[in-house]
Order: C-alpha cells, then structure tokens, then sequence
C-alpha cells in the first residue's frame, strides 16, 4: 500500500469506506489550505508509515481513495490553515486529529502538552502557538468492514404504552455480577448474557437505556486527579463504540448485545452526547474538529476567539450548521441502521434547538426539522433530556410532537408529596395521571412523558430515603459538584443505621416510589440497581467514581425483596390497560355518566376545590374508569377493562378510607405497600366500609367489569 498513489476518490460519503478493494477517504473543512492523511502501523506510533496530501476538493470535501487500504488500516488527519484564535481559526497541522467519522478508535491517550495547540505556560495562553507533534499520544481511527450477518433481526418497535426502560451503565450495571464469567463483566458481552437479560425480564424492562458508548475521552482533570470520567459525557467520536466495553475489542461485539437483547424482547436505546464533545473551551485540547474547522462545528461567541456553552462543558455543538448538523444526522441513522439500535436519549437536548440568530430554543429549528423529515428517524424512539444552561433552557413539555421527554417535574413533584411537603398534592396528582398540564397540546401524549424519579444523574432510590445532603467529598471538588436541591428525606437519621423503624420506613418510601412510578400515566424509567437497593453512600454526582461506588452490588440479599416488588408492579401494570392511556384523561362523564378520572377525598366524597388548595391535604383517592380507555380490540372496537382504585397516603399516620361507591360495592385490593411483600391484608372491600391506609402508603385496588355491568 506504501507505494500505491492516492486516486482521486469521491466527496461522500465523509470518513473511511472500504468497498472491498481499497478505501475512500473525505474529511469536511472550510478552514483547510491543506489536508494530509497519514496511516500508521500501530495505534502507538509517533510517525507516519505514509502521509498523503489530499489534492482533491469538492466543494469544502477534501478527498482520495487508497487502494488496498483495507480494514485495519490506522489513520488520522492534519490539516494546514490559519490559527487566528481571535478570528475562531484554530487549524495547527503538529496535532494529529481523529475523523469525525471514524467508526473504530485504536489506542490511549495519555494527556500530556502535544494535545494543546498552544503552550500551556505561555502568559498569551491560547493566542501562542505549540508546534509540537501529538501523534504519538494520539488514538488512531481504524477503518473497518461493516459486514455483519444479523439473521433477520430488525428494530423491535414496541408500542409507548407498553414500554418500560431501564437505564444503566454497560460497564457499572454487569462488573460485580457473580453469574457473568468474569472476563465479560462490565462489557458488551456481559450485557448480553443470560443471567443479565432473564433478570431484565424478570422486571417487566422493554428497553434498556445505554449511559454513554460513543467513544469517550477521560478529562485531563480527572486523570490528573487519578479518576476516570465513568459516565462517559465526553464524546470524542459519534460513530465508534466505546472499546473500553469490549471483551473482543471488536465492533461486532456491540451488533450482538444488540442482537441477543432484540431476540428476548428488550430494546437498546442510545444516551448520547451531541450537544458537545471532549475539546472544551478555547484552552481545551485539539483532538478532532477543533483543529478540522472549528468555527463550523462550534458555536462562537460573539468575542470569536470564545465558545458559546450552552452545556457547562465549555463548547457547544452548532448543529445550526448545516455540516455540522448533517454529522449528527449521520451519525443517528448509522446507530439505526448499521448498529440497530432503536432510540436515542439525547442529553441537554435544548442544545441542539437553538436557533442561529441570539442562540434561544426554537422549536423550528434546523435540528427538529431535519429529524422530522428523515424517514430512518421516523422508525425510532426519541427522548429528550429536555434542557440546558443557557437562557431558557428548561423546556420540559416544550419539545415537538414525536419527542418524548425526561420528565423533572415529574421527578420533583413525586419525591415532594412522598416527602410529605405541603401543597405538593395537586402536582402529584397531575404527574399521576399523566402530565395533561405539560403534554395535552399539539398532538402529545401521556407517553411522551418520561417518568422518572431516579436517574444516573442524583441520588439512587436507596439514598433518597437515606440522605437530606449530598455526600461528594470523594470527587475532590469540596463536595461543591452535585445538585444540592434534591428533595430527598433521610427518614430521621443521615446515611447508613442499624435503626429498625427507620429501615422499615426507608423501605417503604422505596415501595412508594416504585409503585407511583410504575403505576402512573406516562413511560416509567427505572434507575438500573435500584431494584437491588443500590448505594452510592449519598454521593449524588458519581460521575468520575468508576468503582464500588457506582457498580451494582448482586450480592446484598437484604435489598433483594425489592427486586420481587419490581417484578410484581410490572404485572399489574401490563395487566391493566386503564393505567397505560395514550389519550389525556379529561374528568368529564362519558356516555354512561361515570367520570373517566374522579378524585375522593378520605370519606368517600368527591374532593372539594377547597381540599385541593389546603396546603396539609397529603392524601386522595383516585378512580379510572375501566369502561372509558382507549383499549382497542383487532377491529378497533373500545374494550373495557378493569377499573382501578388507588389510595395515597402522605400523611406520617394511619388514614381511614370510606370506599365510594362505585358501580359495584367490591373491590379487590392487589398492591398494598405498607406489607413488605406489597401483599394486599384481604381481599373484597366494600362501599362504605374503610379501609386502613398506613401512614406513607400507597394502595390499589381493581373492579372488573363483569362485576361493574
């Protein structure tokens, strides 16, 4: 190959594509006077075997195709331009630069000055210039063959209302598992094993939703410091899998998981980082489109020799260019139709919407309406993390129709009432049933809200019923990282005790959110590790703690009964179509006079506008009207269904309900949390008679319809 001249090649499409006698080669850049592609024999090399100039140009396309450059050939960029910081210019041809389009990466990066293109103790900063050659502790891209024999498998498409995700790290969720063979935990191929998936299953889960596996860099900062960035919100490449995961070191290894998981029902969705990459601020490092063409890819501010941060992370991805758009865009149909992976999370989402003009979020942006239109997308689930830092960047309910969204307000206001704060029953009652306030507007949905109350972001379910504070020192940020409002509650005592009544209470709050979560309108997400009573020992941004601290423990048989309580809301919940609406519950009588929502207060009458507005109401009774679902038989005709009772209670003390009288004077009671087990204490309640609802509690109760007619 070393002797082989460069062929012109073609403009598309961008990176390295082997076509099965040779590679072609384009890299996008405005900014370029000259573009050199160097291939090296091993990821580690400082020099080039070959470096060839690209003197071919379409447009801003630099091009050539390389015969017999096959799979395995390592490569990188260097691009010749001005480096006029003040004029958002940072081109400097000593830095090896890594294809934005690169599907595999080979090799560490061991941070050191080279990675600068300036002098780090220079008193001009980032206006010197640092001529060193960073290729020797540069990762290499690797071009591959994208062959894979995939055996019929296709995108799953579950339906909303039947999906429940789980979110979890690769890596944290399978290093400590006992029954996966050791030289697989913590990475693809763990994930993919029987013991992980029959568990997945065992909770109802549909969709797993994957942390961060676009290749990732670990801060300087951290490494500094002796920690890693474990989460993985560092994005250096948007098409390759993070190898760290990977048992083989071998791409394929990511299409099994897929694979495996897809043959037992579970969906892979992708947590991705688009709204910013690894390069940070003007004095981060040039690893890839800093040094490419870093006033396309990057928004500026006004001062050009700065980013605009919409992310706290220092830059901010222009997807308001359209190159810079057309990577994401890329990139996402890749993970579906290469990868088959079937949804996305995108992370500070707000981002990616904000308009070209003073940066606020349009919801006609570039960026929604390139998603809109794209019929590869149109086949996917799309969630929002629905903001960021910059000006009114908090847009929960905000997003477009065919967008779902993290639900915050959701996560608030449930761990507010389970608190037992005052005035927060209204808003619980409206995340309950659906988030109509947010949601009922221009074609959305009750599914389109995300319901969650504990993400990878905050506490796990077991500290925020164990903590009032958040405990970080271990980051070695003075404990000054981490949201501080977390509207947690310790149950009176701070962090681990031997304390039985406080256990037991602590148990029970777990229950209360589990039960509200799974039980709610909306699309439950559940913290993976939380069914097994995880610990974080009340660090609540573990971000950089790629240890004990954030691997799932298997082995605390205390916490296990929390698993069967999972296990157990997952059946009802796909047992009863009336808690899985895809329409807006309205409280207005149906053909039959009956509400399809009513609200009861605790002597069986309905709740008063007066009762809701009194700031120490914490408990109500809810019906829904199995008569009045959107429940369809194959020929589109209504189904009534069960119809479901719930009672909340978060009031410290024991409650007598009087039942209303409903139809039918029994009910059947399935889920009460007060019991560890969540058994119900018997069965056939009556109108009129009163139910004994602990204090901090959470019961259910169902009437079929036979028994309504």
């Amino acid at each position: 190959m070393s002797g082989e001249a460069l062929r012109v090649g073609r403009p598309w499409p961008l990176g390295a594509t082997w076509d099965g006698k040779g590679t072609n080669f384009a890299l996008f850049s405005s900014a370029a006077e000259r573009v050199d592609l160097c291939v090296f024999d091993t990821p580690e090399d400082a020099t080039a075997r070959a470096t060839w100039p690209l003197v071919h140009r379409t447009g801003h396309i630099w091009h050539g195709y390389l015969p017999e450059a096959g799979p395995g050939t390592l490569y990188g960029w260097r691009v010749h331009g001005p480096y006029a910081p003040e004029q958002g210019s940072r081109n400097n041809a000593a830095k090896l630069l890594i294809d934005p389009y690169a599907r595999v990466l080979r090799g560490a990066l061991p941070w050191s000055q080279a990675h600068y293109a300036y002098d780090l103790e220079d008193d001009d900063s980032d206006l010197s210039f640092n001529n060193e050659d960073s290729a020797g502790v540069m990762p290499k891209c690797e071009v591959i063959d994208e062959a894979y024999d995939w055996e019929g498998d296709a995108l799953l498409q579950t339906p909303w209302r039947d999906t429940v995700i789980c979110e979890l790290h690769v890596k944290g969720y399978t290093q400590r598992h006992p029954d996966v063979p050791p030289a697989l935990r913590g990475t693809y191929a763990g994930l993919a094993t029987e013991p992980v998936i029959a568990h997945l299953k065992s909770l109802g889960v549909t969709a797993v939703e994957l942390l961060p596996v676009h290749a990732f860099v670990d801060d300087h900062r951290l490494t500094a410091m002796g920690k890693r960035n474990f989460w993985g919100y560092n994005t250096l490449g948007f098409f390759a899998p993070e190898m760290r995961y990977s048992a083989t070191g071998e791409v394929n290894e990511f299409k099994d998981m897929v694979k495996r998981l897809h043959r037992a029902g579970i969906e892979v969705l992708l947590d991705v980082v688009y709204n910013h990459t690894a390069e940070g601020n003007h004095l981060g490092p040039t690893l890839s489109m800093r040094g490419i063409d870093n006033a396309a890819y990057y928004r500026l501010a006004h001062d050009r020799r700065y980013h605009a941060d919409f992310t706290g992370t220092g830059n901010t991805l222009d997807t308001h260019h359209p190159m810079a758009l057309r990577l994401v865009m890329d990139s996402l149909r890749y993970w579906v139709t290469q990868m088959h992976v079937d949804g996305f999370r995108f992370d500070l989402a707000t981002a990616l919407a904000r308009g070209g003009g003073p940066a606020d979020y349009d919801i006609r942006s570039s960026f929604f309406a390139a998603v809109a239109q794209d019929p590869v997308l149109c086949q996917v689930k799309l969630i929002a993390e629905p903001w960021d830092l910059g000006h009114g960047g908090y847009r929960v309910g905000g997003f477009p129709t065919g967008w779902a969204e993290w639900n915050g307000r959701y996560r608030d206001d449930v761990r507010a009432y389970w608190r037992g704060d005052e005035g927060a029953l209204p808003a619980f009652a409206r995340r309950l049933s659906g988030s109509a306030d947010l949601y009922q507007h221009d074609g959305r949905r009750p599914v389109d809200s995300i319901n969650l109350v504990t993400v990878h972001d905050g506490f796990t379910l077991r500290d925020l019923v164990s903590y009032n504070e958040k405990h970080n020192e271990d980051n070695g940020e003075g404990n000054r990282d981490g949201e501080s409002h977390n509207l947690s509650w310790n149950c009176g005592v701070e962090g681990e005790t031997h304390d039985e009544a406080v256990l037991a209470l602590r148990a029970r709050q777990q229950r209360n959110f589990l039960a509200t979560l799974f039980l709610s309108h909306g699309t439950p997400l559940l913290l993976g590790g939380d069914e097994l009573g995880r610990t974080q020992q009340g660090n609540n941004n573990a971000y950089c703690q790629d240890n004990e601290l954030s691997w799932v423990d298997w082995t605390d048989a205390r916490h296990h009964p929390l698993k069967a309580f999972v296990a157990r809301l997952a059946t009802l919940r796909r047992s009863l179509p009336a808690l899985r609406r895809t329409d807006f519950l309205t409280g207005l009588p149906g053909p039959d006079g009956r509400k399809d929502l009513t609200w009861f207060n605790s002597a069986g009458l309905e709740m008063s506008a007066d009762e809701w507005h009194n700031p120490a109401a914490r408990s109500a009774c809810a019906i829904w009207c199995g008569q009045q679902t959107d429940e369809r038989d194959a020929q589109g005709r209504p189904q009534p269904c069960e119809s479901v009772l719930m009672i909340v209670n978060a009031y410290h003390d024991r409650l007598r309900f009087a039942l209303p009288a409903y139809r039918s004077d029994a009910w059947t009671v399935v889920l009460d949390t007060a019991d560890p087990d969540g058994e119900p204490p018997r069965r056939g309640w009556h109108a009129g008679e009163r139910y004994p609802v602990a204090g901090r509690s959470l019961v259910l109760m169902t009437q079929s319809h036979s028994e309504t007619a």
